[in-house]
């Protein structure tokens, strides 16, 4: 009888082990099955397609190790190069942004990729503003023209000035200053000096006097004697100093200038960024130029003026002779910012 029990046991033993394994091999084979069925996520699968595609073409997907070199080397040139750090962080992201995810051939240089995009990225800064011809603004405008220089002090901004008459006096338009500087000691005798060289006629009140009205008496002047173009040499003053603002708001709310040029120097770095926003709050600035681009700088304050206002940039001032105003060309200045002239 106990043999009888011990078969039954061993029989009943096995069939549960048996039943037991197999039972393991349906839940192994429905984990394989789901495993298998179970696809991957969109993101995952669409990156694995695209560099499937960019292996057979030859070629590798940009990412972030791959631009992070070149693109530190071109914002320290940027700096290096008076562009204000905020500007020059801006268009380094707006570049980053762009190339990220983009392809390459596998023997095409990512330095030169990423200097082409950079150079596209600061020309797309000036175009921005649009182009002005000063000369074919003048052609075009019913005359006087009143135009009307702003700036911080020390900046070049009344012998620019009289680079802009010398300019204009070639292109054979007559010209009227107005001094319009009646703070500083020595304005007036400073752009009286500029003029006498010139043959320009100046209109000057005392100092202290409103500047708005020097202005005013100038474009009255002008109308009545037959002159073109009424060129206004206004104080510098600081962008933070509230009362010389608002006496510059007046000037521009009184004479109604047809162009408002925001003058600075190519040295300011960071400052011509705070600087022409708040003149141009302040009043609208038309226009900007630079003077000292010869003084061992590459003119990097254009970008930071131009992107701060989407507003063109008419002269660079390159010397102290009354020619030594260059027309504006953006293509030469980013050559230049990029170490390619």
């Amino acid at each position: 009888m106990f043999d009888r029990l011990r078969t039954k046991f061993s029989e009943f033993r096995n069939t549960v082990v048996g039943k037991i394994k197999d039972k393991s091999k349906v839940e192994e084979v429905a984990i394989g099955v789901e495993r298998e069925e179970k696809p991957a996520p969109a993101g995952i699968r669409e990156t694995i397609k695209e560099k499937g595609k960019a292996l057979l073409a030859r070629e590798t997907i940009l990412d972030d190790k791959d631009l992070a070199k070149p693109l530190e080397e071109l914002e320290i040139a940027l700096l290096e190069s008076d562009v204000a750090l905020s500007v020059a962080d801006e268009i380094i992201a707006g570049v980053k942004r762009e190339l990220v995810g983009g392809r390459k051939k596998w023997r095409e240089n990512t330095e030169g990729l990423v200097k082409d995009a950079i150079r596209n990225a600061l020309l797309n800064v000036f175009s921005a503003g649009g182009t002005l011809d000063l000369e074919e603004f003048v052609a075009k405008s019913e005359k006087p023209v009143n135009i009307i220089f702003v700036g911080v002090n020390g900046t070049g901004k009344t012998t620019s000035i009289a680079k802009v008459a010398k300019k204009l006096l070639d292109a054979g338009y007559s010209i009227t200053i107005a001094s319009a500087d009646t703070y500083r000691a020595g304005a007036t005798e400073q752009i009286e000096t500029h003029a006498s060289n010139l043959g320009v006629k100046v209109i000057k009140h005392q100092y202290g006097a409103d500047p708005a009205a020097v202005v005013y008496d100038a474009m009255n002047y002008a109308r009545a004697n037959g002159k073109d173009v009424v060129l206004a040499d206004t104080a510098g003053r600081m962008h933070t100093s509230v009362d010389l603002m608002e006496q510059l708001k007046k000037i521009c709310r009184v004479t109604k200038p047809d162009l408002v040029v925001f003058v600075d120097e190519a040295v300011a770095g960071n400052d011509a960024v705070e600087r022409a926003k708040r003149f141009d709050e302040a009043v609208g600035i038309d226009a900007g130029m630079l003077t000292k681009v010869d003084v061992d700088a590459k003119g990097g304050a254009a970008i930071s003026i131009a992107h701060a206002t989407s507003k063109p940039i008419l002269f660079l001032g390159i010397g102290q002779g009354y020619d030594d105003l260059e027309k504006f060309d953006p293509e030469w200045l980013v050559d230049r910012l990029l170490g390619e002239n």
